[in-house]
Parts: structure tokens; sequence; C-alpha cells
């Protein structure tokens, strides 16, 4: 896995890592947000910090699921705009064909998937996806987290 950290002074304002496009790399990905969000003043337990890890839980599963490219990680990216009080998560993977819906699905009571998105649009502002260059696409979502 590889990792990168930009800081704006003694504060990080981003992260971004590369992730194994398996079970195990969606793991890895929750964890290090939770470990972004505590460096941030997000304690584990908050609100703000569960949030996230289920914003990216989601988004990391469904790039293992639904979009893994043999050979190809995915990659995460959280960004802390402070001024907004939002974290941006964006999950990128290599499969441009695999677009996620317009909008968001409905999901059936009684299967047992189908619900990540659901969970996403409920807990962030606002999300969507973009292609990514030169290959693949970006899936976003952005958190209302306040200030710690």
């Amino acid at each position: 896995m590889l990792t990168e950290v930009v800081t704006s002074g003694k504060e990080p304002w981003w992260w971004s890592g590369q992730f194994a496009s398996s079970a195990r790399g969606a793991r890895h990905a929750r964890r290090h947000a939770v470990r972004c969000m505590e460096e941030w003043g997000f304690p584990a337990e908050s609100d703000a910090s569960c949030a996230v890890a289920l914003v990216v839980a989601e988004l990391a599963a469904n790039a293992v699921r639904h979009a893994r490219v043999p050979g190809h990680t995915f990659g995460l990216r959280i960004v802390r705009d402070m001024a907004a009080g939002l974290v941006r998560v964006e999950v990128a993977d290599a499969a441009a064909a695999r677009r996620p819906p317009a909008a968001v699905p409905r999901a059936f009571p009684d299967g047992e998937s189908g619900r990540g998105l659901l969970l996403v649009d409920a807990l962030a502002l606002r999300w969507g996806w973009m292609p990514r260059r030169p290959v693949g696409k970006t899936v976003w979502a952005e958190v209302v987290v306040g200030s710690p």
C-alpha cells in the first residue's frame, strides 16, 4: 500500500493511499480513514469519524465488488475542508465501464446487499462520480463533520 500525507503548516489537510482490490484492502482503507480523522481531532467513536468510516467502507466495498480490474488497486483520498466543515471521500478504481447508478437504487427489504449507496446518500451532504484519466472513475461523497 502506498500512502501520502500532505500538510499545511502542522495540520494534514488531505491523505491518499492505494489499496489491494480485495476485502482486506477495503478494511485497511476504512482503518486508515479512522486514523486520519483522529489526526484531525475527531476521535474514532465520534459521529464524524463513524460517518466518514462508513462512507469509506461502502465506497471501497463497491470498488472491490463491482469495479475490480485484475492487477489494479483502488485509491482512497480524504480531503478536509475546514472552512466548510466537510470531509470529501474519493474512491478511484480502474473500471470506467462500471458506473454507479444515477440515482440511489431501491433496496429490497429481504436482500442481502444493495444498501451501500443508500447509506452513503443518508450520511453524505452530496455524492457522485467523475471519469478518471487515463482510465477508470472516482466515486466521491462529502460528509459534514463540523469542527473537532
